[in-house]
């Protein structure tokens, strides 16, 4: 340290000084101005991709947003369409229940209405039947009856005999 002393000038000294303050002159007139202008250009490109970047987030968010209120409209649409579709179901499966059952009663009244004719006609058949079993019955008794005179006389005197005049 010492020997920095002893060897100073001051006419180096004051050249070194008007050299170092050229050299800022210099360095201020040509570097700095275009190298602080770059600065400055990177820098409101920074901010300006920031900027952009916060936009789409922001952007990002508003379509997440609208996809899920899409979303959640279909799945509402879906549900009401799948409840029509139930109750479009439930109703056809109720007509076709009463279209059967008055289709089956229709066929118990239409079988009844036939069993009730089948029965009518069966009994008039069995009551021809019973008639000509009786007249026939009756023709065999009466000529047994009628076979000889005497039995003849004594039937018309017994009918004559139950008959009642008035």
């Amino acid at each position: 340290m010492g020997k920095l002393f002893e060897d100073f000038s001051l006419g180096l000294f004051f050249w070194q000084a008007v050299l170092f303050i050229a050299l800022i002159f210099l360095l201020k007139k040509f570097a700095w101005k275009p190298i602080l202008d770059s600065v400055n250009d990177r820098e409101e490109g920074i901010k300006n991709a920031l900027d952009a970047a916060e936009k789409a987030k922001l952007e990002m968010q508003n379509l997440q947003a609208d996809n899920q209120k899409l979303l959640k409209e279909a799945r509402a649409e879906r549900e009401e369409m799948l409840k029509e579709a139930r109750d479009i179901k439930n109703k056809l499966i109720e007509d076709a229940k009463g279209e059967a059952q008055e289709q089956a009663n229709k066929m118990i009244m239409q079988a009844q209405a036939a069993i009730e004719s089948e029965k009518k006609a069966a009994m008039a058949e069995l009551k021809n039947h019973v008639a000509t079993l009786s007249i026939e019955i009756a023709e065999k008794v009466v000529r047994e009856e009628l076979s000889s005179k005497d039995k003849q006389l004594r039937l018309v005197e017994s009918m004559l005999g139950e008959t009642v005049l008035n």
